[in-house]
């Protein structure tokens, strides 16, 4: 950025001095000295970028920038030294400094729309690394001491309080509590552990407090897999291949042919009468060709782009992601958070016929005492109903079954199956069926009871987004493959799949499986969009072609993907891969004028209009050209401004 500042600030000057005529010739001496900064500070790595091309036997872009500004600065230096080589011709010393130095302020600036468009952030990484606490509680014969987590070993150990952060992975010794591990399964509702149950690091213990025993640590975690995982993934990742670069390798040797033919030309059927023309026509012929438009004309159309994106809510941070997006043909969906709210709420409730006013206040009671994930759902839905609270005289956790309270001399029970059966409860058949029925659709089922009565059958779900269904229609309708990867189990993943029209799915899905799932259909030649907003769809975001991630997701998620969709919208998948269509059309008109300049431009430069109508193009005019075929560029780009 300090580079381009300097470059374009330094230009307008030289641009101002070289339009100056006065005696003592000292502005090309001042000009000299500033086209220097410009062309060895600012353009410096283009100069190494040559060389380099120039070791392996290849050209690029940077090898003809490097030429046309060094021949430009080079024969401008010696004629502002040795003046009179050219005033003994009759010729005035030509000075083209202000042609070297907007060379490389326009292609500058084409890299830094580039660069500003990458993503070179390593914040994916440092958020995923936040994850790991920096301190443990060791468990030592009863005694509890904070140490490092760099000193737990296997088989230490450790107590976690509600909370906390689990540091490492392991296998619960004693207590119980529910620990969210949404950043593993992507599953919203915390999961009860119980003795014997695995931990897992980086995952967040909720209410109770327990003592597991590590299992793994360091590395060896399945968080620090993760973020291994995801960095090889981001680091391995290969750049889009520009059409520019694609025909450089032909265009530079080209241009430099014909830059040597035209001086070639002029002096061997001009002789020494007409070895400055030569000169200066060969000259003419690097700075025409010298592509600043061909540079300018892939960035400026992507940042355009981008900038149409973000009117739509639509955040895209890497270009290249852009110019794929109209590619993809598959699109892999995480459910939870993505399809579906993400959130569990209540979506059916059936009350007994012996159930009473006072046993809804009871429900709802009982609900704000317990620390279950689940009751803050049952919560929500009996406050929407205006039911009020009463006081809770007595009540007792039972891990893994549920709670039980005593209201008024009454005692009330919130639980599972097994909690039911255990107050002798008689479920019918039809309750029985409509039990197995949601949780074959991947629903929780809770029951409510006062001693062997059944009260009511609560079922609380995940719910699809209101957009989900049409922007999956769109999509497919588009000839777009939508796939659904969930942690869920087979029975509810066919339930969903179902629900949403969905024909290829997969379940029980871990992060890893999710990363070789993408890398699977990317193995028969799919190009593969992933959407995803937790950390367990990280690796798959990063090994994805373009990877997309939901606003409301995770600031993991959203730093390892290339487009985040500001709203819940899943629609908004298809304006990104329409918008992508347009920019890239852009993009291929500016090179398509790109090269129509150079095609007409070269042949001008290099005199061939000079014996028919004695016209010759000067460095300073071919520089004007090469100029206003940036513009031209620039312009173009700007029409996805009004784009629909």
């Amino acid at each position: 950025k300090i580079k381009v500042i300097v470059s374009w600030v330094l230009s307008a000057v030289i641009m101002t001095l070289s339009m100056i005529h006065v005696d003592g010739k000292w502005q090309n001496w001042v000009m000299l000295g500033l086209a220097l900064i410009v062309v060895f500070y600012c353009g410096g790595s283009f100069y190494v970028g040559a060389i380099k091309q120039l070791k392996n036997r290849s050209s690029n872009m940077d090898t003809l920038v490097a030429l046309s500004t060094f021949v430009a600065l080079s024969f401008s230096a010696f004629n502002t030294f040795f003046p009179e080589f050219w005033e003994s011709r009759n010729v005035s010393a030509p000075i083209y400094y202000e042609a070297a130095v907007m060379i490389i302020a326009f292609v500058k600036l084409g890299k830094m729309l580039e660069e500003k468009a990458k993503n070179k952030t390593s914040s994916a990484i440092k958020g995923l690394m936040g994850l790991k606490p920096k301190m443990a509680t060791l468990v030592t014969d009863g005694l509890e001491q904070l140490v490092p987590i760099e000193t737990l070993n296997e088989y230490d150990n450790v107590a976690v309080k509600p909370g906390e952060l689990i540091p490492v992975d392991g296998v619960v010794l004693s207590g119980s509590s529910f620990v969210d591990e949404s950043m593993i399964s992507g599953e919203p509702i915390a999961v009860e552990k119980l003795k014997g149950d695995k931990l897992l690091a980086g995952t967040i213990n909720q209410n109770g407090s327990i003592v597991f025993e590590a299992t793994q640590v360091g590395d060896k975690t399945v968080l620090s897999q993760i973020i291994r995982m995801v960095e090889n993934a981001q680091n391995s990742k290969a750049p889009v291949q520009k059409a520019v670069d694609r025909v450089s390798s032909i265009f530079v040797p080209v241009v430099v042919g014909s830059s040597v033919l035209t001086f070639a030309v002029w002096t061997l059927f001009g002789g020494d009468e007409y070895l400055s023309y030569g000169v200066l026509s060969a000259i003419a012929v690097l700075v025409i060709a010298c592509p600043c438009a061909l540079g300018l004309a892939t960035p400026t159309a992507l940042m355009v782009g981008i900038g149409r994106a973000a009117q739509s809510q639509i955040l895209i941070k890497d270009a290249a992601a852009l110019e794929t997006m109209c590619k993809v043909n598959v699109v892999v969906m995480d459910k939870t958070g993505t399809i579906t709210e993400g959130k569990p709420q209540v979506s059916d409730v059936r009350w007994s016929s012996v159930a009473e006013p006072s046993d809804y206040s009871a429900l709802l009671s009982i609900e704000k005492k317990s620390e279950h994930p689940l009751s803050g759902a049952i919560v929500d839905f009996l406050k929407d109903k205006e039911i009020k609270q009463i006081r809770v005289d007595e009540f007792e956790n039972r891990p893994g079954n549920g709670v039980v309270a005593k209201i008024q001399d009454r005692e009330y029970w919130v639980g599972n199956m097994a909690l039911s059966s255990s107050f002798s409860v008689d479920l019918d058949t039809d309750t029985q069926t409509h039990i197995a029925k949601e949780q074959g659709k991947g629903h929780t089922v809770v029951l409510f009871g006062y001693n062997s009565d059944l009260l009511a059958v609560i079922v609380v779900s995940d719910t699809i987004k209101p957009s989900s269904l049409a922007a999956i229609k769109q999509l497919q309708d588009k000839g777009v493959e939508v796939h659904m990867l969930t942690g869920d189990s087979k029975a509810s993943a066919t339930y969903w799949a179902e629900q949403l029209g969905i024909k290829h799915f997969d379940a029980d899905v871990l992060p890893s499986q999710k990363q070789q799932y993408v890398q699977q259909l990317q193995s028969q030649g799919k190009v593969v969009a992933m959407v995803g907003d937790g950390i367990n769809d990280s690796q798959a975001l990063a090994v994805a072609n373009v990877s997309i991630a939901m606003g409301k997701g995770t600031d993991i998620a959203m730093d390892i993907a290339m487009v985040t969709l500001i709203t819940s919208d899943l629609s908004k998948i298809y304006e990104t891969i329409h918008l992508s269509k347009k920019t890239v059309r852009v993009v291929h008109e500016n090179l398509f004028w790109a090269f129509v300049y150079n095609t007409i431009g070269i042949p001008i430069a290099a005199g061939v209009l000079f014996p028919i109508w004695g016209i010759l193009l000067s460095p300073m005019w071919a520089s004007a050209a090469m100029a206003f075929s940036s513009v031209s560029v620039v312009l173009n780009s700007l029409r996805l401004r009004k784009s629909k």
